[in-house]
């Protein structure tokens, strides 16, 4: 792992260390849980490694001053828009005092893109991460998937068994029960799934690897196909994707919100 990688992952682990002595319940999301849950394949596989450029952390909105003074005291500031409060409203976003290069990104309850993971009453469910199952919808949820996110779920799965519970496993009736009565987030994780097997031969997994990321894939996809589905699933399954199904996600939030910052103030703005 790089040095800026290492810097990253250190950093997290001391905040989240730092908020648990306090009764301040924070878990990492995104490159940096990836990073702490799915080592061999990473290091092994130059194809699959990337660079972390934040990191991003879930909490719970009820906590939100004590997560604000918790950040103020390690040294960082929260951006505030003054122009579109509404903006921020189930998200902090912060930028280290002394270095504008550090990012952080405090999710409030909710994930809130392409489709809404809850995270209430669940962050003990993992520690000092989110659970590996919020981690794989995290990634699966969104419609126009990149190849990071790709990378990510491949290591997930072949790093952790595919089953029940959470710890160091990829829960699949959590995973199965949170789409059971929302047939768009449904249709959205299960084609990005079966999208994986495709883009295994890419990054040159091996053979032996791919039986198991195809074997855990048929788990989990089993798991979801058998779980009851709701009444509502049902009538909005007969519409299908004659009807948009997710939400749209503006990219250029982070760089808007920024750029006002940078109208506002005198320094620089750090890149995106």
């Amino acid at each position: 792992m790089s040095a800026a990688n290492d810097a990253f992952v250190g950093e997290a682990l001391k905040l989240v260390e730092n908020a648990e002595k306090k009764g301040i319940k924070i878990r990492i999301m995104g490159a940096v849980a990836i990073r702490l849950h799915a080592t061999r394949m990473l290091e092994q596989s130059q194809t699959l490694k990337r660079n972390i450029t934040d990191i991003d952390f879930v909490g719970y909105s009820k906590q939100k001053d004590k997560i604000g003074e918790l950040l103020t005291q390690a040294g960082y500031d929260e951006l505030k828009p003054s122009i579109t409060p509404g903006l921020l409203v189930n998200r902090m976003i912060f930028m280290g005092n002394k270095d504008p290069s550090k990012h952080i990104d405090i999710f409030l309850d909710q994930l809130q893109m392409c489709h809404t993971i809850d995270y209430k009453d669940r962050l003990d469910l993992d520690y000092p991460t989110v659970s590996l199952a919020h981690l794989v919808l995290q990634k699966m949820q969104i419609v126009r998937i990149n190849e990071k996110d790709i990378k990510d779920t491949l290591v997930l799965l072949l790093e952790h068994e595919v089953g029940k519970g959470d710890k160091e496993t990829v829960n699949a009736d959590l995973i199965a029960k949170t789409m059971s009565d929302d047939w768009g987030f449904y249709y959205t994780v299960t084609t990005n799934l079966n999208k994986i097997r495709g883009f295994m031969s890419t990054y040159n997994v091996a053979e032996a690897d791919k039986a198991v990321i195809n074997k855990r894939l048929d788990t989990l996809l089993a798991a979801i196909e058998s779980h009851p589905k709701s009444f509502g699933w049902k009538m909005r399954a007969k519409v299908g994707t004659k009807k948009k199904w997710y939400n749209e996600v503006e990219e250029v939030e982070r760089a808007a919100h920024l750029s006002e910052i940078n109208e506002n103030n005198s320094g620089d703005v750090p890149p995106n």
